[in-house]
């Protein structure tokens, strides 16, 4: 415990790896957001639980439990209703640390350790802690963030706040999101006379919603005259009251193509959070009658509010949850929906498993995959051993596990009726018996950090990153291992294949549980270069094979006369890439390129089939990574412009 007056909750350690060292090389994850807004005064929550606070510790721990999704910076905002002039209503801290969370927080407590040193007879007095101390307030925001683009700077880490004099104008935004048309979101704010900063898309975005806001704030108080003769500083408090949010997101929203959680808060007290569409990007939220949460995961909402998932709600998509500062909450259609293409990479790699869904579409990934296991090791599971890489990989290998042991069932039972009456007790014994060779060979020696910045030595520790467990493989076994994702090849290539290779097994199995991944992403996650995929040099490499290497000019030419066309009637040339070839093929030809000559083991590699997928995550089908069918129409434009980068060498962004 800090102290009486200071957040009570507990701060604990959190040491982690960034993905590089992961099998699955260095996906990086996308941000994350929470908002808490406290239906009851603030004495209700000292009174209850012990602590003015109450709003404060919750953020803290929505904000930690989604530490998964955010590496480089974290931000949190509180704002304070019915204030007099003169004293500060929001409060809003933010670091781009290494432990950014807890440093937020240590701040926090700093500010507010110094107030109770000061003045330490007023630890109980809940109104003299909202006049005076930072971050007690009624509604706050959150946001952990992974940067996919740009700096690591402060300037980058949300909230962002766009502050004015007038409480109803002042806007604190946060977001989960990419934009895929930053330039025209841009080119909108210039023609209506604005000068922006940035042309990034979180300051176009806020920069929208701020000018629809002064725009509607205008048309309130022009009427509010017109109809009372009333004084602006008696208009304010009938401003707040009336003003639209349903009306400005409408009319903000009205040219955004991308991937987006949108949350935002008015000065004054309302706040929203839009999302996207085709529902990219995820958002739940749970309300009873103290509290409506708001978190990009569902299970962080069971966990810190202890509530059954039948409570926690799905924020619609193309709609905006709307909470006015009189407490009142609706779901707003704001955008008319596109087919839902909720993220599978999402189910697959970013969320927490924790989420009873996620978990079972895990396991069923591994599942699923199982029968080409059974192809590649030719039916042979007695001489088969099955493994993992730690991490995210768990889940769908406990998938494959079940698989692989209703298989050995279906074996046992045969050969138990295929003996009838002349199988002994000993000889059924023997036959229930067998089970899959289940062993954990894979460990992460958590001391190594890949700290060195030259590449030839960096390799050597990366290499080192694992140790593996020696004697359990035999020199006639197949090692089957797997992963959520094969992203690049790197790391499989420089390290894993050889570390298992020590083993000396007759073959090394490699699974990803998701399915090739052949496109960039451009809806909030860092996958934005073509020629990083191994999937799409494997396909290269298959042109070059079988002399058809022209395509790529093809293609390429294809990309250039898109260019000055609509997003709508832009289509994706890049996949005439893959069109010549079959899953297996290219499969085939990444085990080649990741087998290097000091590799003494057979390499093979498996993806999932994107039919697979589809069974395992029916209700999420935004397969574009996999696919390149984008769920708007801004995705075509991206990947074509990502090609049109790898081919002209340039490292430029593709949106």
């Amino acid at each position: 415990m800090i102290t009486k007056f200071c957040i009570r909750a507990e701060f604990f350690i959190y040491k982690y790896f960034t993905k590089t060292n992961t099998m699955s090389d260095a996906i990086k994850h996308e941000c994350g957001i929470a908002m808490v807004r406290l239906l009851k005064p603030l004495q209700y929550y000292k009174d209850k639980y012990g602590s003015a606070f109450y709003g404060l510790n919750k953020m803290y721990l929505l904000m930690e439990k989604q530490h998964n999704r955010g590496q480089d910076g974290a931000g949190l905002a509180s704002i304070k209703f019915d204030v007099a002039p003169g004293t500060r209503y929001i409060s809003r801290v933010r670091s781009n640390a290494d432990q950014p969370i807890q440093d937020i927080f240590s701040q926090i407590n700093e500010r507010l350790n110094i107030i109770n040193e000061e003045f330490p007879d007023k630890i109980e007095d809940v109104q003299w802690q909202i006049d005076n101390a930072p971050y007690i307030g009624n509604l706050f925001l959150g946001h952990v963030r992974y940067g996919t683009f740009g700096k690591n700077s402060i300037e980058s880490v949300h909230p962002f706040l766009r502050q004015s004099n007038w409480m109803h104008k002042s806007l604190i935004v946060a977001g989960n999101f990419n934009m895929t048309n930053s330039k025209r979101l841009f080119n909108d704010l210039v023609e209506i006379g604005q000068h922006p900063k940035e042309m990034t898309d979180t300051v176009t975005v806020m920069e929208k919603i701020g000018h629809f806001i002064d725009d509607e704030v205008a048309k309130q108080y022009q009427k509010l005259k017109n109809e009372l003769d009333i004084s602006k500083k008696d208009a304010s408090p009938l401003i707040e009251e009336k003003i639209n949010i349903k009306k400005i997101l409408k009319k903000s929203a009205k040219n955004w193509d991308g991937g987006y959680a949108m949350a935002g808060l008015l000065g004054h007290g309302d706040a929203f959070v839009l999302r996207d569409p085709a529902g990219i990007r995820p958002a739940f939220y749970y309300k009873d009658d103290e509290v409506v949460v708001v978190a990009s995961e569902r299970p962080v909402i069971q966990t810190v509010f202890n509530v059954n998932i039948k409570e926690v709600k799905e924020i619609e998509r193309g709609c905006a949850l709307i909470i006015k500062k009189n407490g009142q909450i609706s779901m707003n259609k704001i955008i008319e929906q596109l087919p839902k293409k909720s993220c599978s990479f999402e189910r697959i790699y970013f969320s927490r498993g924790s989420d009873k869904d996620i978990y079972t579409e895990r396991k069923n990934l591994g599942k699923l995959v199982f029968p080409q296991i059974l192809k590649k090791i030719n039916n042979d599971i007695k001489n088969t051993v099955f493994s993992y890489i730690p991490n995210t990989a768990e889940t769908s290998f406990y998938g494959m596990r079940e698989a692989a042991e209703d298989f050995l069932n279906l074996q046992k039972t045969k050969a138990i009726l295929s003996g009838k009456k002349e199988l002994s007790a000993e000889r059924v014994t023997q036959i229930l018996a067998q089970r899959p060779r289940i062993e954990k060979l894979a460990i992460k020696d958590a001391k190594l950090r890949t700290f060195i910045a030259d590449d030839t030595s960096r390799d050597d520790i990366v290499a080192h990153v694992y140790d593996v467990t020696y004697g359990i493989v035999k020199s006639n076994d197949n090692l089957v291992i797997i992963d959520d994702s094969i992203v690049r090849g790197t790391t499989l290539k420089k390290s894993i294949i050889k570390i298992l290779d020590r083993l000396n097994p007759k073959k090394i199995i490699v699974v990803s549980s998701a399915p090739q991944i052949r496109y960039p992403d451009c809806y909030g996650i860092d996958m934005a270069k073509m020629g990083d995929f191994i999937a799409f040099r494997a396909a290269l490499e298959l042109l070059k094979d079988t002399n058809n290497y022209n395509i790529v000019d093809d293609v390429y030419n294809k990309c250039k006369v898109q260019q000055l066309l609509e997003d709508r009637e832009i289509e994706n040339a890049v996949k005439d890439i893959y069109t010549n070839f079959t899953d297996e093929q290219i499969s085939d030809k990444i085990a080649q390129m990741l087998k290097t000559k000091e590799i003494t083991s057979e390499v093979e590699i498996i993806y999932q089939s994107v039919e697979n997928l589809h069974k395992a995550c029916p209700n999420h089908l935004g397969d574009w990574y996999f696919t390149g069918d984008y769920p708007t129409p801004g995705g075509n434009r991206v990947v074509n412009d990502s090609f049109i980068n790898f081919y002209e060498g340039s490292n430029k962004r593709a949106y």
